[in-house]
């Protein structure tokens, strides 16, 4: 088995990473991008001459008080091979809120040079509760090794921080900060709007930059939030981006946190959380019973549906049993696992389902695949090596830590709050509030009709042993698009692919998957050619570049029993 390592640094990192608008500048009239659209100017502006542009807010197909370019400079070319970078025209800008109280919404630009723009153009999204600007010069989630990133490409490349700032310093990531959900505005540019205010201001500067030529093409990527967000875009403004990314996507967000605080009052309970040394015991042993059922063992469970480990299996003879929680419960011991634990891990890999109304309509949640080839002890994003309590501890996991951002911040709007005495099933007098943000904030309608009409693609990728995000949800939500479009409508637009190994944000996997998504995306929309029988490479360190055929759900690969293991040719795709 190939064993990754990963720092808090690389995590952090990793994650830090309505109504219709009026047509947009240099737009066609059905709202598409067009080359031969106009805006505010009849030349091309220079790059340093961007700086101070007012940025109107006719030109913002949702309320601001317009936005201003804050600074504009050149940047020469970099880097070589795949980590080249064309030179670019660094621009930053922000769009003022109608809240006064309201933080800005701050948004960079990465515009190639005349010679150098393949007139494409890339919107890239955020990740956790966002509150930073997403690297402009960096690739979209999944990337191949040896490709260059979009801007190394020719993209004009853009992102904002959704429309509030995480503050300085703040632990142990950015990503974590949900303070700004005690104002309504920025609650609302998170859950979607901000999508649609920076992907308009910025083709206003984008004009403004380029004679007033707009993209031919324009495309969405992001993964976990910034995956809810391309879901979101082809959802509310099917007409503004002809490609959409989504990998590992939170679409169901206030789902997923009411199954995050479930979560949490199961692990804060004595003797409920299985320390690192049990984590690592329970992945091992899944991995023992179902490693091998695609007729290889490489550290990957391909059949993860397929995978029936039971957990009982380790529980502790009552004389083995070391050490006691509080209220004197038992903690268990490296090499086995008490039923209180067991019961946890039970809960945890099974469906939540909740007996009100959400605003959203949703119900419940699938529950992750812990005992299915999920790696609890990955750093931040597992279950973390401290149970659950009041303060959070930063050790426990992000998931817990999300919820009690969400429940202090957006519910609540109290920041001491005891996160844990909320009951995600039973919210008593929280439970409008909580049904109000998930009407807010889940992307969840599954008529995709506009976004096809207008020829839009989908990619979905998720892989099977994330953490974080379960592939189950999104696995409901293709099926759900399924149901309402029909199967053979479905097949013209989207593709939905599962990664077995692959985790969140592809963080110490078994599988680090890498796929060029955004040259499928290009040809798909530009030539109409689908992806057909596609390839994913393992780019985590020691690999040595294994590759593994990209199933289309619900299939996954197994081995043929003849030739290279590390070569994709000798699998086929079984369901």
């Amino acid at each position: 088995m190939r064993r990754r390592t990963a720092t808090v640094a690389m995590v952090a990192a990793t994650l830090a990473a309505v109504t219709m608008a009026p047509t947009a500048p240099g737009a066609t009239a059905d709202g598409k991008s067009g080359g031969s659209g106009k805006s505010g100017t009849s030349g091309a502006t220079p790059c340093a001459g961007l700086r101070g542009l007012d940025i109107p807010r006719a030109r913002i197909g949702l309320p601001t008080r317009g936005g201003t370019v804050t600074s504009a400079q050149p940047v020469p070319a970099s880097g070589e091979g795949a980590t080249a970078l064309v030179p670019y025209c660094r621009v930053d800008a922000e769009i003022r809120p109608v809240d006064r109280a309201a933080p800005a919404i701050r948004l960079r630009l990465a515009l190639p040079d005349r010679e150098h723009w393949n007139h494409r153009a890339m919107m890239l999204g955020g990740g956790g509760y966002n509150g930073t600007v997403p690297d402009v010069t960096g690739n979209v989630p999944f990337a191949p090794a040896g490709k260059r990133t979009p801007l190394g490409r020719g993209y004009a490349v853009f992102a904002s921080d959704s429309g509030h700032q995480a503050p300085p310093g703040h632990k142990p990531t950015p990503s974590l900060d949900g303070s700004f959900g005690a104002n309504d505005e920025a609650l609302r540019n998170f859950a979607g709007d901000a999508l649609k205010k920076t992907r308009d201001a910025a083709l206003f500067v984008l004009g403004e930059h380029y004679s007033g030529q707009q993209p031919r093409r324009s495309f969405f990527a992001g993964g976990s939030t910034g995956g809810r967000e391309a879901l979101a875009v082809a959802q509310r403004w099917p007409r503004d981006f002809d490609g959409v990314l989504a990998v590992y996507p939170a679409w169901n967000a206030a789902s997923l946190d009411l199954f995050f605080g479930y979560a949490a009052r199961l692990l804060s309970r004595p003797g409920a959380f299985p320390g690192p040394a049990q984590q690592r015991l329970l992945h091992r042993a899944v991995l023992d019973a179902c490693d091998g059922d695609d007729g290889l063992r490489d550290g990957v469970v391909s059949d993860e549906a397929g995978c029936r480990f039971d957990p009982r299996t380790l529980r502790c003879p009552e004389e083995t049993v070391s050490g006691t929680g509080r209220a004197g419960h038992h903690t268990g011991a490296p090499h086995c696992l008490t039923g209180r634990q067991i019961r946890t891990v039970e809960a945890l890999s099974s469906p939540l389902r909740w007996k009100y109304p959400l605003g959203s309509g949703e119900r419940g949640y699938p529950g992750f695949p812990f005992l299915s080839g999920a790696d609890m002890t990955t750093p931040l994003l597992g279950m973390g090596s401290s149970a659950p309590a009041n303060p959070m501890p930063l050790d426990s996991g992000y998931g817990v830590q999300f919820w009690e951002q969400w429940v202090r911040y957006f519910v609540t709007r109290d920041p001491d709050f005891d996160s844990l005495s909320l009951n995600p099933r039973h919210p008593g007098r929280w439970r409008h509030r909580v049904s109000e943000l998930a009407g807010l904030q889940d992307v969840n309608d599954p008529d995709l009709r506009p976004f096809a009409r207008a020829g839009g693609k989908l990619l979905l990728l998720h892989g099977t042993a994330d953490e974080l995000v379960s592939h189950r949800s999104t696995a409901e939500y293709f099926q759900r698009v399924r149901k309402v479009m029909g199967e053979r409508a479905t097949e013209r637009f989207a593709r939905f692919y599962l990664v077995p190994g692959a985790n969140h944000a592809n963080v110490a996997p078994a599988f680090a998957a890498g796929w060029d998504a955004v040259g499928a995306l290009e040809e798909w929309t530009e030539h109409g050619r689908a992806p057909h029988r596609p390839v994913v490479t393992d780019t985590g360190p020691g690999a040595d570049g294994r590759t593994r055929p990209l199933c289309a759900y619900p299939e996954w690969p197994r081995y043929d029993g003849s030739g290279d293991p590390d070569q994709a040719r000798n699998f086929t795709c079984h369901r």
